[in-house]
């Protein structure tokens, strides 16, 4: 069965951190652009952070230097690892997959979706 999974979500203090894993079964990440989107309620769905097939990472501003995202190729998994987290980063997170991409401009192009994983951030 074909499908990514979003783990590591939960509940955290401002200020705190998580890490957010996307795993898949069915086919290898590494063949893969990964997309992390964010939804939270009432707001519009955004990409935070990206990596391409060959490696290469981009963040959105709102999250630059705060989140990390990277690669376990034993996992077949790529991380979002989240720091110094704020209470406007509450939301759900969901992961994309984009075959053999460099970049992806929009998220009709992802071909497989995560059902997301909810982030809560309190002060």
């Amino acid at each position: 069965q074909v499908q990514l999974v979003e783990s590591g979500g939960g509940l955290v203090q401002a200020g705190g951190s998580l890490r957010l894993c996307c795993t898949a079964s069915g086919f290898t990440l590494d063949d893969y652009a990964i997309g992390w989107f964010r939804q939270a309620p009432g707001k519009e769905r955004e990409r935070v952070s990206f990596i391409s097939v060959s490696d290469a990472t981009d963040y959105a501003d709102s999250v630059q230097g705060r989140f990390t995202i990277a690669r376990d190729h034993a996992e077949n998994s790529v991380y979002l690892q989240m720091f110094s987290l704020k209470r406007e980063d509450t939301a759900v997170y969901y992961c994309a997959a984009a075959e053999q991409a460099e970049t992806v401009m929009w998220p009709r192009e992802y071909e497989y979706w995560g059902q997301g994983t909810q982030v809560t951030v309190s002060s």
